[in-house]
């Protein structure tokens, strides 16, 4: 198990952030390894990495019983404990998983989504200057806008406020 969870974990209950339970937490942990794994070739870390692995943990709060929901089905999708399968496995449950509830998998790739790019290493990969966005802001060429006709033609993703 990785030292950032051992840290953190009593034999009942971690005292993270997240509140999440040891086997919830391994079971996070193997999720988001398999969502981002590092690059090595572009010195980038893996979603496990222990710093994002902490954002990610303190970003859940709003999320936590979602999570919790999640990640009991990921390891009842497993037939068990989701690291009790071998690495393969793990992926193609994790893909089972995805198909079957991608209303609880969008939750976890939200929250790891966004702790992942707000980490500094990751920032500076993809080019941007390693700062707050405001109050300075950032240049934005002007683009194709034909780029958008995708999001455009998919329609109304959203409701009407009453």
């Amino acid at each position: 198990m990785n030292s950032l969870i051992e840290h953190a974990m009593t034999d009942t209950q971690s005292t993270d952030p997240a509140g999440l339970s040891d086997r919830e937490c391994e079971t996070l942990l193997l999720l988001v390894r398999c969502m981002i794994p590092p690059n090595p070739e572009l010195g980038v870390p893996g979603a496990d990495d222990p710093d994002v692995f902490a954002d990610i943990l303190r970003s859940v709060d709003r999320d936590r019983a979602v999570l919790r929901e999640a990640l009991r089905v990921v390891d009842e999708i497993a037939g068990g404990r989701l690291a009790d399968l071998p690495e393969p496995e793990q992926a193609d449950k994790l893909a089972e998983f995805r198909i079957a509830r991608p209303d609880l998998a969008r939750v976890i790739e939200s929250a790891t989504a966004r702790c992942y790019y707000r980490d500094d290493r990751v920032i500076a990969s993809i080019g941007m200057a390693v700062r707050p966005p405001f109050p300075r802001g950032y240049e934005v060429e002007p683009g194709d806008w034909s780029l958008l006709d995708p999001v455009r033609s998919r329609g109304k993703i959203y409701r009407d406020a009453e």
